[in-house]
């Protein structure tokens, strides 16, 4: 046998015992009872993080970040470990992303936690990114800022795209709103609906990273939504937007501006703009 055929088949072999060890932790992801928010744990070869805040849908909250990261880069330079596994406890959720009520608890409490932990987070988010090591999410259940993509199943906005892509195509925010009226469809003024209801900061901050971020680097766009972090914890909406959804739970937000007219280039150009030695640094 050759030296690349036998290179072939070793791929193979280390490929099925990779997909065979997720496969395990997936169907042992259900239940834990220990106390830690976070369990690091190495098996065999593989290094297993397993976040522990299931009543909490696994937000990730810094404690659990300082936690991670360092071990995370432990395992990377490990030769004996061949892959790292990332799973959320509970079986309802794989992580609701940040705590972003208890950020903006302290932030109000005078506790100026927020640049502190969103540095950290996105620091993270960089080490993983950036993994030598193969690095696999069990994303299982509830999931903020990511998608199980199901290759069984048909993409659940297919029947939808030509309208997406038609109305959403646009460089503004008033202009899709615009777009979405002029379509009429049942489709369309649903999408009306639901942004309506939102930040019209929020709104335009977003239209505008997501073409911003189009043409960046991982580490650039980490960057900018660092810069957006800290401008939004500055603000009214996101502290508001919480108190609506998380603390209250009134589902009734007071934005402010309230009008998408009355945000403006200033306004957003403040979000995005540097912040000197502040800055997110890798």
């Amino acid at each position: 046998m050759g030296q690349r055929e036998m290179w072939r088949l070793m791929s193979r072999f280390n490929a099925f015992k990779r997909t065979n060890t997720i496969l395990h932790h997936l169907r042992m992801s259900k239940h834990t009872d220990a106390a830690e928010e976070v369990l690091l744990e190495k098996k065999g070869c593989t290094g297993v993080i397993t976040l522990n805040r299931p009543k909490f849908l696994n937000a990730l909250t810094l404690n659990m970040i300082r936690q991670i990261y360092p071990q995370l880069k432990k395992w990377e330079q490990d030769p004996e470990t061949f892959l790292i596994i990332i799973k959320g406890a509970g079986g309802k959720a794989f992580c609701a992303g940040g705590d972003i009520r208890v950020i903006s608890e302290a932030e109000k409490a005078k506790q100026k936690i927020a640049p502190v932990f969103f540095r950290e987070e996105y620091m993270l988010n960089n080490a993983v990114g950036s993994c030598q090591k193969p690095y696999v999410a069990l994303i299982h259940g509830i999931t903020m800022g990511g998608s199980k993509i199901d290759r069984d199943k048909s993409f659940i906005l297919e029947e939808h795209m030509d309208k997406i892509n038609s109305c959403f195509s646009a460089n503004t925010v008033e202009e899709i709103i615009e777009n979405l009226q002029q379509d009429g469809s049942s489709f369309a003024l649903e999408q009306l609906k639901v942004i309506n209801k939102m930040s019209p900061t929020s709104l335009k901050i977003t239209l505008r990273q997501l073409m911003e971020g189009s043409s960046k680097t991982l580490q650039e766009v980490l960057t900018m939504e660092y810069r957006l972090s800290q401008a939004c914890m500055r603000g009214h909406d996101f502290h508001e937007g919480v108190r609506a959804v998380l603390i209250d739970k009134d589902q009734s937000p007071k934005w402010k501006p309230a009008d998408l007219k009355e945000v403006t280039e200033e306004d957003l150009n403040n979000h995005f703009k540097s912040l000197g030695s502040s800055d997110l640094k890798f």
